[in-house]
């Protein structure tokens, strides 16, 4: 008897770049800065590109370097991976990723490129949550205590932080839902979403934590790189 032939991939990945990074100081966007000799996107989209149940890679960039991105991420793209511009949120380039990923694609992954180091697992996990039907973002729970700050920087009160988790990435929904979220109209509803989540519980769609890893640090200032080369070392 033969054996069942394995499902088509099903998971679109929107890749987040598109930011300038001025925090991490003068030079070329930090997406494109090397954590030991690697560009950080590179290693951001390694996880997604090589996982098999992964169909297409859309990665939003700065319009500028749409038309010409650096020589190495020109050589990688094609069938299932491409290039859109972001725009001036970020919930403008995930739009702008999601609309570009086939039909095909029933469950949508969301990543920021500042975060080089996600492991497989958790992108296992946030999969198959959002096949089964809610939102999941890799998170972790806070461990420092929480202190509310007012004038002055005097504190106001400690906050508990029993139910607190700091939001990562890989986030992961249904297509639908995540269509529809940001689908609706929020001009005069408050600022943008801070990330997808957010979106998708402002419209009331269920959304769940995954338990994620500590090394999935997001590089945002100079030291982080500093933080991120000692990473690297340690788990390559």
């Amino acid at each position: 008897m033969s054996s069942p032939a394995a499902s088509p991939p099903d998971v679109g990945v929107v890749v987040v770049a598109a930011g300038a990074g001025v925090r991490a100081g003068p030079g070329e966007p930090k997406q494109f800065r090397p954590i030991l000799g690697v560009p950080m996107l590179l290693r951001a989209l390694r996880p997604f590109t090589s996982h098999p149940d992964v169909a297409h890679v859309v990665v939003a960039l700065p319009p500028a370097y749409v038309e010409r991105p650096p020589e190495w991420l020109g050589k990688l793209l094609g069938e299932r991976l491409s290039l859109v511009a972001g725009g001036a949120q970020r919930a403008d380039s995930v739009r702008a990723g999601l609309a570009a990923l086939p039909s095909s694609a029933a469950v949508i992954l969301v990543h920021d490129a500042a975060r080089p180091f996600v492991g497989r697992n958790t992108i296992d996990v946030v999969i198959a949550r959002a096949r089964a039907g809610v939102g999941a973002v890799a998170a972790v729970p806070l461990s420092d205590t929480v202190k509310e700050v007012g004038a002055e920087h005097r504190i106001g009160k400690t906050v508990s932080r029993d139910h607190l988790w700091r939001a990562q990435t890989p986030q992961g929904f249904p297509r639908s839902m995540l269509e529809k979220a940001y689908g609706r109209r929020t001009s005069g509803k408050g600022p943008p979403p801070t990330d997808d989540a957010e979106a998708c519980e402002r419209a009331g769609f269920p959304v769940e934590v995954v338990t994620d890893s500590p090394h999935n640090v997001k590089i945002t200032t100079t030291d982080d790189f500093r933080i991120a080369e000692a990473l690297a070392r340690e788990l390559r």
